[in-house]
């Protein structure tokens, strides 16, 4: 893992707790435990961003950041069935 600070919206870590029963606190403690982070890939669509692909509660999640030199900010986190099935968690 990269020796910078993670940050994320305070904003939008609450609309992931009402909506998706998540939050970037377990994000964060999913990238960085040895068996949560699955992947680091390029965005698809947005090529200045990367997503973290996570294993949080045995599901997999996309996690897209951006990157600067002093910290990794955190956009949002959804679950994903397709990464569930190439990274073949149960």
């Amino acid at each position: 893992m990269r020796n910078k600070r993670i940050e994320f919206n305070t904003e939008k870590n609450d609309w992931l707790k009402k909506e998706r029963g998540i939050s970037f606190e377990e994000v964060i403690r999913a990238i960085e435990s040895e068996a949560g982070l699955l992947d680091d890939v390029q965005h698809s669509l947005h090529k200045h961003q990367h997503v973290f692909v996570i294993n949080m509660r045995g599901y997999a999640y996309n996690v897209p950041y951006v990157e600067d030199e002093e910290k990794i900010f955190l956009k949002t986190a959804y679950p994903s069935r397709k990464a569930k099935k190439i990274y073949k968690l149960k």
